[in-house]
This record gives structure tokens, C-alpha cells and sequence, in this order.
């Protein structure tokens, strides 16, 4: 009897080994570190918010820093607020990321680009059928087509880079790219869309030594847009109370928190950079056929896949039930008049 144990004890210890061998053995791309000192980092939206404490920190850590966004008076602010800061001159300018001849000419302005930030987006959160076509146009827009705009007016620089080293191009997407949720119906699309992107531009740039990140923070502490904004109006104005109740669960961040783990993550060739607790989970549990460099995030992604399964559907139960008791209420109220 002891015999048996014995070796049903051995052979439960070798099962962890032999999957964390294989996984050694498999997993790609390999690790890689993406250095920040002495290169050029290019940020868009960096004159406000994770974008601009994402500038700070890159040029405390001595990069040559430029940010992009479209106010003038919001890049001299940014600009003088990090010289302030760090005493570092930052490089600015001003365009629209929806104009890729702009956009274009920043760049080559700006010179090659070692670490590529795309980091600009919009969100308004309201219900579809209710939504004006043009406020969902102008989120796609910035946050997809912006991001191809930037990366095709950088890349083929990027692949030239005089200093060589690893390069890295970040995508800013959000924890509604990895989950639907109420009221963001066209928001997430736009940022669902950026790991496609992501993904596939990978495969395609790995051989210039380029390394793909997705970061995705959860909602975060920075200024809306603004009031006379043409295109849409401060993005909590008509936020629907579902969207409150069922994404507030995840909490809300400082930018300089989401700047810290980004930056980190980008140093460490990470492709998915989680920013809290309730994203490294969302991250496990929609892994999928993403690439992994990391031989132990890869084997918790594989022990945990059937449990955080299960988490997902409580989540969903949860969700769910939140709405049929949000709609019976409103009937209830409606039936009462």
C-alpha cells in the first residue's frame, strides 16, 4: 500500500515538471527585453492621461519622448509639465490619428521609433439603439483606424531603426476588449478589434526583432472629452445605470498606476499586460491563442483554463441577473403609472 502511494505521489510531482518542460519546449515567442534608456518613445494621446503619465515615466527612465495629440494648448501643457518634472525636453505634436497624411509627416518628423505607444482613444458608453451613427463611427475611428494610421505611418522606420535592439509597438485597448459589456456596444468592438490586430501584427513583424503588447486597463481616472467637442460630449453624461452596476465591479484605476504596469510590461516583451487582480483573470480567461513568452504564465494559463471557465459563467450569471432585475424594475415602475 505504501509502495502505491509512493508512486502515485512521484507521478502527481512529475506531471507539473513534465508540462512545465514542454512548455519551455513550445511556447513562443521567446522571452525578450525591450530596453528604454537612450531610445525613442513615441506616445499618441500623450498630452492627458495614461498617455501623459506614460511620457513622464519614459523620460524619468531617460527615453527621448515624443507625444502626439490633437490640442496645441494641451501639447505645451503636457510639454512644460514633464520638463517641470524631469527636466527632459519632450518632442510634440499635433494631429488627428483618423488623418494618416498627418499623422505621416509627425512621424517622419519625429524620426525612427524604437517603442511605438498607441495609446490615443474615445469612449462614450450608451446603448446601440441609441447611439447616433456618426458618435459610432468616430469611436471606430480613433480607436481602430487611428491605430492602423499610427502603426503603418511608423512601422517601416521602425524597421530601419539606426540604434537596432528590440522595438516595441503598444496597444492601449481596455478591459472591454476582453468582455462585452452593457452600454459599450461600439466601444468594445473598436477595442476587441485591436487584438486582432495585435495578434496578427506579431507574426508579421517578429522577424525585425518588433514585439507586440496589449495593455488592458480597467476604467481609469482621466479627464473626458471635452464639452464643446463637435463629435461627441463628456463620456459619463449618458452612461446607462446597467453599464455602472455591471462595470463598476472592476474598480477604477490612476493613470499612473496603468502607466507604471504598462511601462513595465512593454520592458518585458509582454504581449497581454493585465493593470489589477480582476484583469490578470479576465486575461487568463480569455488567453485563447495569444502568444505567451512566459514559461509560468503559460503553465497558470493552462492548469487554471477549466476553473476560470467556470468564474466566467458565474460572472455572466451574475450580469444577467442583474439585467432581468433591472428590466423587471423599470416594467414594474412603467405598469404602476
Amino acid at each position: 500500500m505504501a509502495l502505491v502511494l509512493l508512486s502515485l505521489l512521484l507521478l502527481l510531482s512529475l506531471l507539473p515538471l513534465s508540462l512545465l518542460l514542454l512548455l519551455y519546449l513550445i511556447v513562443r515567442p521567446k522571452p525578450v527585453k525591450i530596453p528604454i534608456k537612450n531610445r525613442h518613445v513615441f506616445i499618441t494621446g500623450g498630452s492627458s492621461g495614461i498617455g501623459l503619465a506614460l511620457a513622464h515615466r519614459a523620460a524619468q527612465e531617460g527615453a527621448r519622448v515624443s507625444i502626439l495629440a490633437r490640442s496645441l494648448q494641451k501639447l505645451e501643457e503636457a510639454k512644460q509639465s514633464i520638463h517641470l518634472a524631469t527636466g527632459i525636453e519632450v518632442a510634440t505634436f499635433s494631429a488627428d490619428v483618423r488623418d494618416f497624411d498627418a499623422v505621416k509627416k509627425a512621424v517622419d518628423k519625429a524620426g525612427p521609433v524604437d517603442v511605438l505607444v498607441v495609446n490615443q482613444g474615445v469612449f462614450v458608453a450608451q446603448e446601440l439603439e441609441n447611439q447616433e451613427l456618426d458618435e459610432i463611427k468616430f469611436m471606430i475611428d480613433v480607436n481602430l483606424i487611428g491605430s492602423f494610421n499610427m502603426i503603418k505611418a511608423a512601422l517601416p522606420q521602425m524597421k530601419k531603426r539606426p540604434n537596432g535592439g528590440p522595438a516595441s509597438i503598444a496597444l492601449m485597448s481596455s478591459q472591454a476588449g476582453q468582455v462585452g459589456i452593457y452600454g459599450y456596444t461600439a466601444y468594445s468592438a473598436s477595442k476587441f478589434a485591436l487584438r486582432g490586430l495585435a495578434e496578427a501584427l506579431q507574426q508579421e513583424v517578429i522577424g525585425d526583432d518588433i514585439h507586440v503588447t496589449l495593455i488592458f486597463p480597467p476604467d481609469t481616472e482621466t479627464p473626458g472629452l471635452e464639452e464643446d467637442d463637435a463629435n461627441l460630449i463628456a463620456e459619463n453624461k449618458r452612461k446607462p445605470q446597467l453599464t455602472s452596476i455591471i462595470a463598476g465591479s472592476s474598480g477604477v484605476m490612476k493613470a499612473e498606476e496603468v502607466a507604471k504596469k504598462t511601462l513595465n510590461g512593454i520592458k518585458s516583451g509582454s504581449f497581454i499586460i493585465p493593470c489589477n487582480f480582476e484583469g490578470l483573470l479576465l486575461s487568463l480567461a480569455t488567453c485563447g491563442l495569444s502568444p505567451q513568452r512566459s514559461v509560468l504564465m503559460a503553465f497558470v494559463e493552462v492548469v487554471t483554463a477549466g476553473l476560470l471557465r467556470l468564474a466566467g459563467l458565474c460572472f455572466q450569471w451574475n450580469w444577467y441577473g442583474s439585467i432581468q432585475s433591472w428590466h423587471a424594475q423599470k416594467k414594474s415602475k412603467l405598469s404602476t403609472k
